[in-house]
C-alpha cells in the first residue's frame, strides 16, 4: 500500500473529507488531492500533523517496504564567502556546489504561483500581464533559491537563503519537470549545474 493510499484510508477512517483535512492542515485541498493520488507528497511538518491528526504514526504512512529518509540538514553558511566560478550563475549556486562536491545533477528550482480561477481569467484576459505583475509584487517574499540535486541513487530538496542551506532527502526521485513537495509546486529550470 502507497504513502496516497493509506493517507486516504486513514483520512476516511476519521470521518473527515479532504476540504475538512485541508482546513485542519491549513493548506488548500488540492494539496490533499495530489498526496492522495500520489502525485505529491506531504512535507515532514505535514506528515506529523497528519500523523496526529488521524491518529495514524508516520512509519505506518511512508513505510511501503522500501527504505524513506526524511533527514534534514540546515547548515549556517556565508554566502559573501562562495565564489561564482565555472557554471555558478550566483553565490547560493556556489554554495550548493560546495555542499555536494559529488552531485551528479544540480537544477536549480522556480517556485510556481498557483492561479485561482478569478486569477487565470485575469490572466487569461491580459494575456499573462496578471502574472508578470502579481511576479514583481511578490518577488520580496520569496526568500531563498531552491534546487533538486541527485548523488548517486539519492535526491535531495535544497533551498538556499542569506544564512542558511537546508537539505531534505526526498523519499522517492523525481522524475518530473512539474512537481509538488508539500503544498507548493516547482518546476526545473533546463540549466544545470552539473
Amino acid at each position: 500500500m502507497t504513502l496516497a493510499e493509506k493517507l486516504k484510508d486513514a483520512r476516511k477512517n476519521a470521518a473527515l473529507s479532504q476540504e475538512q483535512l485541508a482546513e485542519k492542515l491549513c493548506v488548500s485541498r488540492a494539496a490533499v488531492a495530489k498526496w492522495e493520488s500520489g502525485k505529491g507528497l506531504p512535507d515532514i511538518e505535514n506528515l506529523k500533523a497528519i500523523s496526529k491528526l488521524l491518529d495514524v504514526s508516520i512509519d505506518y504512512l511512508v513505510d511501503d517496504g522500501a527504505e524513506v529518509d526524511f533527514r534534514v540538514t540546515k547548515e549556517q553558511i556565508d554566502l559573501e564567502s562562495c565564489e561564482v566560478t565555472g557554471r555558478c550563475r550566483c553565490k547560493e549556486d556556489a554554495a550548493v556546489l560546495a555542499r555536494f562536491p559529488e552531485a551528479t545533477r544540480i537544477n536549480q528550482l522556480s517556485l510556481i504561483h498557483q492561479l485561482n480561477k478569478i486569477e487565470w481569467w485575469a490572466d487569461f484576459l491580459t494575456m499573462g500581464l496578471y502574472t508578470m505583475i502579481w511576479g514583481l509584487s511578490h518577488w520580496k517574499t520569496w526568500t531563498g533559491y531552491y534546487y533538486l540535486v541527485e548523488q548517486g541513487s539519492r535526491q535531495f530538496f535544497v533551498s538556499v537563503d542569506k544564512e542558511f542551506i537546508t537539505a531534505t532527502s526526498m523519499p522517492k526521485k523525481i522524475e518530473k519537470n512539474k512537481f509538488y513537495i508539500g503544498d507548493r509546486q516547482y518546476i526545473r529550470i533546463r540549466y544545470e549545474l552539473v
